[in-house]
């Protein structure tokens, strides 16, 4: 089969690889129908995530139909499915408690070790996302192999085109995830810092979930401009002091809910930030970790802080004094997707969520190399790139 393979910083190719297999009684196999690019997705591209391996398949947001299964696999032949990034068993303590992100049997013993000594716990296993989460093949491919298929996909209704549900494999769900930690009551403001494909869900959740006011804090144009049409008030980093800015559309109190919807790349020209990309350039650091700090700083007093932007090591300056002294609630993590299938799917079913406004550009799989390019370079026109196997190049 064809599939998007890693060689290294700026390096991906499309491939001639073998084709999956069954390997356990609960796999399934999936022909792909659309998979998409990430943002996450870039960290890999930029080489930042270690544990790569020349050859490994990309790729973790991705649906199908399926054509094999294993004998104690609850799919069909043929259903169209969705699956979630995260990988999960179904059955350890974390699953059984709704936390799939944390799921303990899905990363094999073999790859755990380098997250816990990063992490003191080992990852959980992810689709396509480096050998420090189990080494599983990603989706950005003509097939797919699943694990645990009786746990993870849904499957999708007649009816609903590939566009419209795709993104529950990862975003629309961590978005969802990123507002529902907020715990919006009534009359509450949310801030979002980062108006990419996460944070642009978050603030549909958030009004969704009933937030009286959602604040959007970016610097690309027509991502703002997606921010305001979905009825958000928008802040350019570049033109205010953000800080100022969210006091003085506050009351000067300050946001009820903050979300950190950007993570451990942030942009500008700040003091703290060229210090931390410094420190990163020279390997004395791995994060930039501007926005966490300006969130904790612009936060109320009594606020909460939702965190489900990555952070992937170390980051220094943070301020912890702020944290305590106003009386912070903190919630991150990786995205319990299952948790939220059978929910946000109801919610696109019903016309409540759009998903499609997000897509900027379609292309064959077999561009995927262009694609990634394409995203990495130009942030502000390209907010979702979605790949088709079945579509041939010269259609793109």
């Amino acid at each position: 089969m064809r599939a998007l393979t890693w060689h290294g910083k700026h390096d991906v190719r499309m491939d001639t690889v073998p084709d999956p297999k069954i390997v356990n009684p609960r796999d399934a196999i999936i022909k792909i129908t659309s998979t998409a690019i990430c943002g996450s997705d870039l960290r890999l591209y930029d080489s930042m995530i270690p544990s790569m391996e020349k050859g490994d398949i990309l790729g973790h947001e991705f649906m199908g139909e399926v054509v094999e299964t294993g004998p104690s696999s609850t799919l069909q032949k043929g259903q169209r499915v969705v699956v979630p990034f995260v990988i999960a068993c179904g059955k350890c303590f974390h699953c059984e408690k709704q936390q799939f992100s944390g799921c303990e049997n899905s990363n094999p013993a073999e790859t755990q070790d380098l997250g816990e000594i990063a992490y003191g716990t080992a990852m959980t296993g992810l689709f396509g996302y480096s050998h420090m989460t189990g080494g599983y093949a990603g989706g950005q491919a003509e097939y797919v192999r699943v694990p645990y298929s009786d746990v993870g996909p849904i499957v999708i209704p007649d009816g609903l085109e590939d566009d419209k549900v795709l993104f529950l494999s990862d975003i629309l769900p961590t978005g969802w995830m990123a507002a529902e930690n907020c715990q919006i009551e009534p009359g509450d403001t949310v801030a979002v810092w980062g108006c990419g494909p996460v944070g642009l869900f978050a603030i549909q959740s958030a009004l969704i979930q009933g937030a009286h006011k959602v604040i959007a804090i970016d610097h690309h144009p027509h991502r703002l401009d997606l921010a305001a049409s979905m009825g958000a008030q928008v802040i350019n980093y570049h033109d205010v002091k953000v800080r100022e800015a969210l006091m003085a559309m506050t009351g000067g109190i300050g946001p009820d809910a903050c979300i950190d919807a950007v993570g451990m790349e942030s942009h500008g020209f700040s003091f703290d930030n060229v210090v931390d990309a410094v420190k990163v350039a020279t390997r004395l650091g791995t994060d930039r970790a501007h926005v966490l700090r300006e969130v904790l700083m612009a936060c109320r007093t009594g606020g909460r802080v939702s965190i489900p932007g990555v952070y992937g090591g170390m980051g220094d300056k943070i301020p912890i004094g702020a944290l305590m002294e106003k009386g912070l609630q903190i919630r991150t993590g990786q995205t319990h997707v299952h948790k939220y299938l059978r929910p946000l799917l109801d919610l696109i079913g019903e016309g409540v969520i759009d998903t499609t406004f997000l897509i900027s550009h379609r292309l064959p799989l077999e561009s995927a190399p262009d694609g990634y390019k394409m995203f990495k370079e130009n942030q502000n026109e390209v907010t979702k790139v979605v790949l088709k196997p079945d579509w041939r190049k010269e259609a793109a």
